[in-house]
């Protein structure tokens, strides 16, 4: 048995000095500023443990089989996802390219050249022609002493996170922006419902007004202002048909189809409120993908600076060549010829007007600069999500208001519309009762629309929290 070998002194000293000398800042997440709690949660449902934290699948609370369909389909055809896509790959490759520069670069060459002397410069007259016939395997390594290609890998890597987490954003944005876009829609034709069914009832009040003119109970006034009123209410419709018809083009184009070919079936069903929970401000920070997309900028350029510096000191490289070189072809591969050639360098820049001075400045101020962004991305999530939670629950209890306004508006255009076909009142008081029943619906209708949008968004601020179900509906 053979005793074990010791190291030498100068490859010991060679591997310490690999391992040691990676220059640069070791990053450290930046501090941000957390509050303990969200402001205007108020009372409102607390994620539980048991609440999954994220899932792709968060606008199932809203129980529409149609909406779940439709973000099926995004997830395939929709072209700013297959962008997203794209350029997560890129990224991937580039931190492949980097990556190679750990390893040695081989190259292969092979050449033929036929040259003769000119008979100006032979000193024996002109000589014949000559053939040289070469191939040969070069190869280089650069020895990563200072880091620098260690920083580069690290900084590629990062942004591959980063990347990847852009994409995820892009996802949860492409869902959130159909489920609202369809929630705008829903509230479009339920708008349209609600002026269609006016329609009805301004012609039925407008046929009234007209037999009671013609029994001279009643002015040409009041049919002039039937009229009227009935011939807004129709080009109302046809408003609300404008904003169903161009959201459903918007919806067309996020599911990757041109919009000629896309309808969707008009809903029978009224808009319905949901409860979304949310979690700890802490918390937020784990899940929301733009965030952990800026947070990783910061690493990537946290490394950059690292790959400056270390492109101030020299490079250790080691380069070997091999191969034969004949002037007669058939014996080009004979070992008399045959070279080779071994042996390190060292290149070092000894003046360079202070170039790689700046890129290290430049490199630090990208990282100043990430570090900026990585906060304000933090502030503003705390705001997107503080707004969407006021405003689900000032809209809540605006929407009960509302609720008791349309009963009281329904039950006052029945009182004027009794009062004026006992001739008690003019039929302006039907006209303004009609037009605040009309008008307390449609902010009713808007009200449940803004709801679900608000739902929508405060979904997609948390990062797609999943909530227990949907309300009754009111």
């Amino acid at each position: 048995m053979k005793p074990h070998s010791t190291p030498s002194f100068p490859a010991l000293a060679a591997a310490l000095l690999l391992s040691a000398c990676t220059v640069g800042p070791d990053y450290v997440r930046p501090i941000v500023d957390t509050p303990a709690a969200f402001k205007e949660a108020g009372e409102w449902k607390p994620a539980s443990p048991q609440d999954p934290a994220t899932s792709d699948t968060w606008w199932r609370i809203f129980q529409d089989p149609v909406l779940d369909g439709l973000q099926a389909q995004l997830k395939i055809s929709n072209q700013n996802l297959k962008s997203a896509e794209a350029q997560y790959r890129q990224a991937v490759a580039l931190a492949d390219a980097a990556r190679a520069s750990w390893f040695p670069t081989l190259n292969l060459n092979a050449g033929a050249t036929r040259s003769a002397t000119s008979a100006a410069t032979a000193t024996a007259g002109s000589a014949p022609p000559r053939n040289s016939f070469s191939t040969g395997l070069s190869a280089s390594w650069e020895a990563d002493v200072w880091g620098r290609i260690a920083r580069t890998v690290e900084a590629a890597d990062e942004r591959v996170q980063a990347s990847e987490a852009d994409l995820a954003a892009a996802r949860l944005s492409a869902h959130a922006t159909l489920a609202q876009t369809y929630m705008q829609l829903r509230a479009a034709e339920r708008q349209q419902a609600l002026l269609e069914s006016a329609v009805r009832a301004y012609e039925k009040s407008l046929q009234l007004t007209r037999n009671r003119h013609a029994a001279g109970v009643a002015s040409k006034a009041d049919v002039a202002q039937a009229e009227s009123q009935l011939r807004s209410a129709r080009a109302a419709v046809l408003e609300s048909r404008l904003s169903r018809s161009q959201y459903e083009h918007a919806i067309a184009v996020l599911i990757g189809q041109p919009p000629a070919g896309f309808s969707l079936p008009a809903a029978q069903a009224p808009l319905s409120a949901v409860t979304v929970p949310v979690t700890l401000p802490s918390t937020l920070l784990e899940r929301r993908p733009d965030i952990a997309a800026a947070e990783r900028r910061v690493a990537a350029a946290n490394a950059a600076i690292g790959a400056a510096q270390a492109a101030r000191f020299p490079v250790l490289g080691l380069s070997a060549q091999t191969g034969f070189r004949r002037s007669e072809i058939e014996e080009l591969f004979t070992l008399p010829s045959r070279y080779w050639s071994l042996g390190p360098t060292l290149a070092a820049t000894l003046f360079d007007a202070g170039a790689r001075k700046a890129a290290v400045s430049q490199a630090q101020a990208s990282w100043e600069q990430a570090v900026a962004t990585y906060r304000q991305t933090v502030l503003v999530a705390f705001q997107e999500v503080e707004d969407n939670l006021a405003a689900a629950r000032l809209l809540e209890e605006a929407a009960l208001e509302q609720g008791a306004a349309v009963a009281a508006a329904a039950e006052a255009e029945t009182i004027a519309l009794n009062q004026y076909q006992a001739g008690t009142v003019s039929y302006l008081n039907v006209l303004t009762a009609q037009t605040t029943h009309l008008t307390a619906q449609r902010s009713a209708n808007d009200l449940a629309a803004r709801r679900l949008v608000a739902a929508v968004l405060l979904a997609k601020n948390a990062g797609g929290t999943v909530a227990k179900g949907p309300e009754q509906p009111r």
